[in-house]
């Protein structure tokens, strides 16, 4: 007898229709799920093991999931984790973020360079940022609620934090005002002077 659940057969995985396309830096990549729509709403598979790692060519697991929530202007980063490197699968589920990746791997032909993409509860994008990269968001709209799985385990120990507005990175946060910041938010270091993947 076949078990069945949403009236489907049960299979390894569904095939959900995820598309990767991969970014100017290239390891982080555009996920944009399958959405099925009608007048009553719509339905996506926001994440799928097995439909991830096919279409983004990567072999990660997900061992947490966090949930954030910030009103307009907020910025948060650039985050990262020094030892127990995270990657990252975000997205937002209300409102509009603009959502930036660093690569800071000196041995990289892309370190230092950043690329960003606006993530909203209407686009239903995600964003796959991998390990060695600087992960920060700013929120563009009233609200934001922010969802990101993560590769390993938060380790406060580890966690570091590079200046969103370092002059030598120059990232386009599409701010119309100073953004507000956490405490230790406002201290990240420059570049030049932080600590950084090999």
């Amino acid at each position: 007898m076949v078990s069945t659940y949403f009236g489907c057969s049960k299979r390894k995985f569904i095939d959900s229709g995820m598309k990767a396309t991969p970014l100017a830096i290239p390891e982080v990549q555009l996920i944009e799920p399958k959405v099925f729509g009608d007048s009553r709403g719509y339905f996506y598979e926001s994440f799928n093991q097995g439909a991830f790692n096919e279409a983004t060519g990567t072999r990660h697991q997900f061992v947490q999931d966090n949930h954030s929530r910030s009103t307009k202007g907020v910025l948060r980063g650039l985050h990262y984790q020094i030892q127990q490197p995270q990657g990252k699968l975000v997205r937002v589920v209300r409102g509009v973020v603009l959502d930036v990746a660093v690569d800071l791997r000196r041995s990289s032909p892309t370190f230092g360079k950043w690329v960003s993409e606006e993530l909203s509860e209407d686009n239903h994008r995600q964003l796959w940022v991998p390990p060695g990269f600087g992960h920060g968001f700013v929120v563009l709209s009233d609200v934001a609620e922010f969802l990101y799985k993560t590769t390993d385990y938060y380790a406060p120990a580890h966690e570091r934090c590079v200046a969103w507005n370092d002059p030598a990175l120059a990232i386009d946060w599409k701010l119309q005002q100073p953004p507000t910041l956490s405490a230790k938010d406002a201290q990240g270091a420059l570049l030049l002077d932080a600590e950084l993947f090999p």
